[in-house]
């Protein structure tokens, strides 16, 4: 298993713990994304978007509303605005150890250390909506992630992630 760490920051040489400002009701944490998810993060930090997995628990109705006629089984939406960012913006692949992480949530990918963190490596990442293409997600732009964010919350797609929604156009 690889655990990652995204930053647009290119020379970091240490990862202290710290509290997440969305989650001060964990302990100072270091987080991490494996490999099978790490694409959720190929996106300037403070990107706001929706990222949506295929499975067989939604229903036709869902399955025709959310995936329509694309084969991919994971669909990435993210407003207009943010189109130039991300195709110009190049982000860093921090490579972690991976003895001090727990697997904080399975669906999501996301891992957590208590610990202090040296990263093992760091490579510069570019071109991250070929990089997407590559791995047969579907990259989709809109005007406001809102009505998608509501119409998923009231589905039957289930595994879904919303991620900086508060810099979305209306966010919270």
């Amino acid at each position: 298993m690889k655990l990652f760490h995204f930053s647009e920051e290119s020379l970091i040489e240490v990862f202290v713990p710290r509290v997440k400002e969305n989650r001060r009701d964990m302990p100072p944490v270091v987080w991490a994304i494996d490999e099978a998810h790490e694409f959720t993060f190929y996106f300037p930090r403070q990107c706001p978007r929706i990222v949506y997995r295929r499975s067989d628990d939604i229903n036709e109705v869902d399955r025709n509303k959310f995936f329509g006629v694309t084969s991919s089984n994971v669909v990435v939406t993210v407003e207009k605005d943010w189109y130039e960012r991300i195709r110009d913006t190049t982000i860093y692949r921090y490579l972690f150890p991976t003895e001090s992480f727990q697997l904080f949530d399975e669906i999501a990918g996301y891992y957590i250390s208590q610990q202090t963190i040296v990263p093992l490596g760091v490579e510069p990442l570019d071109h991250l909506p070929e990089r997407l293409m590559q791995l047969s997600v579907e990259l989709r732009f809109t005007s406001s992630l809102i009505l998608l964010r509501n119409a998923l919350v009231s589905s039957t797609v289930k595994h879904f992630g919303v991620h900086k929604f508060t810099n979305a156009k209306g966010g919270f």
